[in-house]
């Protein structure tokens, strides 16, 4: 894609950025971090994007996870358009509520009662506000690198984007609400252990990404989900397994199923909505029945439960169902191929890269050391992930701009891309060794 033309990009880019701060309505589509103009993007179908200009992109963020079927998947939006004759919203109850609940708990049997909301913010914030209530205790352990939404108590060292700009937090976030959360090394025993020893009889809940997505992707050890089961419940506090960007895209059952959690209080998002703004929050009903109206915990929300988002959510996530044995294969299968192939090619030109994969989401970070914490990913080369980053965009390679951040891909994605983009990261590589 040499020599492309962005003219319509850089115009648009231009007129956004006398419009919103950055030039963005969220900072991860910043290219500040690698370099480059950002291209904008007027549609996109399958495993692809394509820009104001006309160029097209082979596409792994996909949305930031939710495009697990690909980009305009013919029977999401059929349901979307058949949901939209009947009213954008209501504000009101619906059918299609249950249909999806029900849907997601067949595949989350941990989740006994669930709500709905618009945002993974939302569930988050909404999640930690009823484990508060049901410990009546005030401090929350989240681990270093681990993004959970940008509510102010969450922001204490919470990657991904902060990460990306190199702030440890946020400013407006008053220290009194920050030094509620305690921000702990993930993977870390030892630590949490320490935090609890510190702080008895004090801490509401631990709630963590059980694969970090926002540091880039970093799996749990051997014995950590376990460990972290085995200590809240010591405590009486309550595990709060946030499943915003694993949830159904790891397994069926998202990380739980795949890691055997028991879980207290579950977070859901990107995919449940199929590409629409939905999430939910759910979990044990003994904590659930905390809500109103049937409790004291308030949470409310007028586009909770949107007819669009449900109609976007039983198309995508029935789709995953009734299709599981075959898709998740092979997006094992796909990732696999794609995330070790460009890893290979790295390491015939003596690139330093380490791979970390966990089904079809993964991160090359570049360096040659293990990363298994949010300090192991910060030790990465940024500058040579900016320059690879910016030669894979030529080359009609959209990656997500930032080192700090998962790549994803779908069921769209099939022999034709993957051999595109290890033949585009072999040209890449060379740029980024020059």
């Amino acid at each position: 894609m040499a020599d492309k033309n962005t003219q319509q990009s850089r115009a648009l880019q231009t007129r956004a950025e006398h419009l919103f701060p950055g030039g963005v309505n969220s900072p991860v589509r910043g290219f500040r971090s690698v370099g480059g103009e950002p291209p904008f993007v007027a549609r996109a179908e399958g495993a692809y994007l394509y820009d104001a200009d006309g160029n097209r992109y082979i596409d792994y963020f996909g949305s930031w996870g939710p495009m697990i079927l690909g980009h305009a998947f013919p029977p999401v939006v059929e349901a979307i358009q058949r949901a939209a004759q009947n009213s954008a919203s209501f504000g009101a109850s619906t059918k299609a509520e249950g249909d999806l609940a029900e849907l997601v708990m067949a595949c989350y049997p941990a989740i006994e009662r669930m709500r709905f909301v618009s945002s993974g913010t939302e569930a988050t914030m909404s999640a930690i506000r009823l484990a508060r209530a049901a410990t009546n205790r005030k401090r929350i352990i989240k681990f270093e690198g681990c993004y959970h939404g940008h509510s102010d108590g969450l922001l204490v060292k919470a990657g991904s984007g902060i990460a990306t700009l190199g702030i440890p937090g946020s400013a407006g976030v008053p220290e009194e609400i920050a030094q509620l959360t305690l921000a702990l090394p993930f993977n870390d025993l030892a630590a949490v252990e320490a935090a609890f020893a510190t702080h008895p009889d004090e801490i509401a809940a631990i709630i963590l990404e059980p694969v970090v997505g926002n540091a880039g992707c970093i799996a749990p050890v051997a014995g950590y989900l376990e460990g972290l089961r085995a200590i809240t419940a010591k405590h009486g506090t309550l595990l709060i397994v946030d499943e915003v960007m694993t949830g159904f895209r790891v397994a069926l059952g998202g990380a739980i199923e795949l890691y055997n959690i028991d879980a207290d209080l579950v977070t859901l998002g990107k995919i449940i909505g199929g590409g629409l703004p939905c999430a939910a929050f759910g979990g044990k009903r003994q904590f659930m029945e905390l809500l109103a109206p049937l409790g004291p915990v308030y949470q409310a929300g007028t586009l909770s439960g949107n007819p669009l988002a449900m109609a976007a959510g039983l198309a995508t996530v029935g789709h995953l169902k009734q299709h599981a044995v075959e898709i998740y294969p092979q997006l094992e299968a796909s990732s696999k191929a794609v995330a070790e192939g460009v890893a290979a090619e790295a390491a015939k030109v003596g690139i330093p890269l380490t791979l970390n994969r966990v089904g079809s989401m993964w991160t090359w970070f570049f360096t040659p050391n293990p990363v298994a914490d949010y300090y192991d990913a910060a030790r990465s080369d940024t500058a040579a992930f900016g320059r690879f980053h910016r030669a894979m965009l030529e080359s009609g390679i959209w990656l997500p701009p930032s080192q700090f951040e998962a790549m994803f891909l779908g069921i769209a994605h099939g022999p034709t891309e993957i051999e595109a983009t290890i033949s585009a990261a072999r040209a890449a590589f060379a740029a980024v060794s020059a």
